[in-house]
């Protein structure tokens, strides 16, 4: 399989390579098509968000330019926290201009003269490209005019959830609201809708304003002057019918050469995970995870194709292109208390049911792990902490604002279907697995074919403060 250097190619040093290679042309040709043109132009070309709903870009460009209200905004999601995933901070440290040419195109098609860039504070050296790039750009006038801001966020992982991402945006905490952008966007005067109550930004204008806005992430934005410069035609060759173009995707875990590979869409993963080395010597693969937002893919599964609908129709879902391999040396049951805690510890509390149910799933998963199910029935049955997940994820979606309840759902109770007999074995006390540390794969770099993974989350209490450091304030 040929690796596809289409966004992921060499790093672009600065705005005279970023142009000499052909950057700004898809701005260029927005701005002669004008912004209905141009929003017909990305919706030919089939482009789905590349932050994990698979969501076609044109229907939301769409849905934010129709949508009632005088004024709109733009903004650029790359605050990636996904586990697994490392592929948005690989473009903004590799190329940021496509990025921001990509912003800068949908604001021009929605009719934004305002947009954001909310990243995440500790992404510093991507951060430092994205302020020279902007920097760079507005002083050779490809901004024309359009006000575009940075915004340095927390490390929570519901930032990266795009109706979270306009509080922080606003000035407060990543909680998400009730209703979706494109309804409810920034600065909006309509009804409160968020956790917090704060009183409404000033607009223009008498009267409650929704101020439709358009949230897309880095990745999807990047593939938008390429489709303005050569034509959704041109795009449209690459990947199937339904899920055209590249996939930029990233692989840890248990592989010999982890990294963040770019491969046409449509490739089956089996040929993703041999580019990434395989498994370990003398080791099988056990199981895949898509970030923690799918179920999980055993290896009857690997040689499905990355599109969005095939990944759906075996079970589970594509998610943002990151996938963690485990071997045939892990546990399922200890994988699983590891990734129900992360789910458990970030999600906010908004939704009671998600937060406790979450929790609950959490504790009975690392009892079992640790080898003592809690004996809670009258009978004393081993199985009871089984029933309290079972019961659990029966209702931790209850009420849920966003999906990360329905993420801890399908997550646990497909690994309690596809690996029982893990389960069974630690049920009767005894696994058969030597033992072995799991960390949550949330990457924090990818240097030479070693992954860094971020330290500071095992020691994240569900608060969001963290065990080794004293509350703000104190």
């Amino acid at each position: 399989m040929t690796l596809l250097p289409f966004l992921t190619g060499a790093d672009v040093p600065d705005l005279d390579a970023y142009l000499a290679a052909g950057g700004g042309q898809g701005l260029e040709r927005a701005r002669r098509l004008g912004p209905e043109q141009t929003a017909k132009e990305v919706s030919l070309s089939r482009l789905r968000g590349r932050g994990g709903a698979g969501f076609p870009t044109g229907t939301k460009w769409a849905s934010v330019r129709n949508a009632v209200g005088s004024r709109r905004y733009a903004v650029c999601n790359a605050a990636e926290g996904e586990p697994a995933t490392f592929k948005d901070r690989t473009l903004m440290r590799l190329n940021p201009y496509q990025g921001i040419e990509g912003l800068v195109i949908a604001a021009l098609a929605v009719g934004a003269d305002e947009a954001y860039l909310a990243t995440k504070a500790r992404f510093t050296r991507e951060r430092g490209r994205l302020l020279r790039a902007l920097a760079e750009m507005e002083a050779a006038g490809m901004l024309d005019g359009l006000a575009v801001s940075v915004v340095a966020g927390p490390d929570e992982y519901l930032y990266g959830e795009e109706k979270a991402l306009l509080e922080v945006i606003e000035g407060h905490e990543p909680l998400p609201r009730v209703l979706p952008p494109y309804q409810h966007g920034l600065f909006a005067t309509g009804p409160q809708l968020g956790w917090e109550s704060h009183p409404p930004a000033s607009a223009p204008g008498a009267g409650p304003e929704p101020n439709p806005t358009l949230v897309n992430n880095f990745e999807t934005l990047s593939n938008v002057p390429h489709v303005l410069a050569r034509g959704p035609e041109w795009f449209r060759e690459m990947g199937t019918d339904r899920s055209p173009g590249t996939l930029v995707c990233t692989v840890v875990g248990d592989v010999a050469g982890p990294g963040v590979f770019e491969v046409e869409m449509g490739t089956p993963m089996s040929e993703l995970l041999e580019v990434a080395g395989g498994p370990l010597p003398g080791r099988r693969f056990k199981a895949a995870f898509s970030g923690v937002a799918n179920p999980v893919i055993g290896p009857d599964r690997f040689a499905t194709p990355l599109t969005y609908e095939d990944m759906r129709a075996a079970g589970s879902g594509l998610g943002a292109g990151g996938f963690v391999l485990y071997d045939d040396t892990a546990c399922m049951v200890d994988v699983a208390a590891v990734l129900s805690g992360f789910l458990s510890v970030e999600s906010c509390g908004q939704c009671p049911p998600c937060k406790r149910d979450s929790g609950d799933i959490t504790a009975a998963l690392q009892r079992l792990s640790a080898g003592r199910g809690e004996e809670h029935s009258a009978g004393g049955s081993d199985e009871a902490d089984i029933d309290v997940i079972g019961a659990r994820l029966r209702t931790v979606t209850d009420a849920n604002r966003c999906y990360l309840g329905t993420q801890e759902q399908l997550l646990v109770s497909s690994v309690l279907e596809l690996y029982p007999e893990d389960f069974a074995d630690h049920l009767a006390g005894l696994c058969r697995l030597p033992p072995r540390s799991h960390v949550v794969p949330k990457v924090d770099d990818i240097v030479d074919g070693r992954v860094v993974y971020d330290p500071r989350q095992a020691r994240k209490r569900p608060d969001w403060t963290y065990a080794d450091e004293e509350p703000a304030g104190e």
